[in-house]
């Protein structure tokens, strides 16, 4: 391996949006994240939705407007 090539690896602190604080080691000695191990959907089984300026509603609203159109649209038997 290369002498002085790579970065300097040091302990880090990490703190993520939900509050949870924990210490690792990276190349910074500070990382701030928007999601962690205590706050992801996949390890907690919860569903967290980040909406900015109401996406998530106007998807909402707009599905539900598709699947009111596609009912509609069916003939009935």
């Amino acid at each position: 391996m290369r002498e002085k090539i790579h970065p300097e690896y040091v302990p880090a602190r990490v703190h993520c949006t939900c509050g949870n604080e924990f210490m690792t080691r990276a190349t910074r000695s500070e990382l701030r994240v928007e999601v962690c191990s205590n706050c992801h959907p996949f390890y907690t089984g919860r569903q967290k939705l980040v909406d900015t300026g109401g996406r998530v509603e106007r998807f909402q609203r707009r599905v539900a407007k598709g699947r009111l159109q596609n009912k509609q649209a069916r003939p009935s038997s």
